[in-house]
């Protein structure tokens, strides 16, 4: 067994005793840094190109001009006939759900907590605000217990394109 204090007071083997001059760097490391980028404009590009960085240029479309970006297509919006406008549910629909609700003594609440539906779609659609799908239609004339008429179909325009 060897004692710490024996270890302590015999010298080191050679090998380890011996220094190079690479061993010794006192320059201080940093782990953290991030990479830097070069500063926008010809002062950043010039001086990425001196150290060695890499440089990659993109020209926008329309750099530098006064020009809006493509004329052709604000014609297009000028010339545009489509009507934009959505579907609005009949009024035979919206006073039929109110109509069977009130025979049923009902509340929009308690027709929307049958339904498992929030009260602002119940009363959507009876505003029309809202439109009911057809599932949706199902589930309110089980538990209203009444038909309700369906909304028409809406043709589809065929377009000239």
């Amino acid at each position: 067994l060897v004692r710490v204090d024996q270890l302590l007071l015999s010298p080191l083997p050679k090998q380890q005793t011996q220094t190079t001059d690479m061993d010794q760097s006192w320059e201080p490391v940093v782990l953290r840094k991030k990479p830097q980028r070069p500063q926008g404009g010809a002062k950043g590009v010039a001086q990425a190109r001196q150290t060695g960085g890499v440089v990659d240029s993109v020209q926008k479309y329309n750099a530098g001009t006064n020009r809006k970006g493509g004329g052709g297509s604000a014609r297009k919006l000028d010339e545009e006939t489509e009507d934009f406008r959505h579907q609005k549910v009949p009024l035979e629909l919206r006073k039929a759900i109110a109509q069977a609700r009130q025979a049923k003594n009902m509340s929009q609440k308690d027709l929307a907590t049958r339904l498992n539906e929030k009260v602002t779609v119940v009363n959507e659609y009876e505003s029309g605000k809202a439109i009911p799908s057809n599932g949706m239609l199902s589930r309110m004339e089980r538990v209203l217990q009444c038909k309700l008429p369906r909304p028409p179909k809406q043709k589809k325009k065929k377009s000239d394109d």
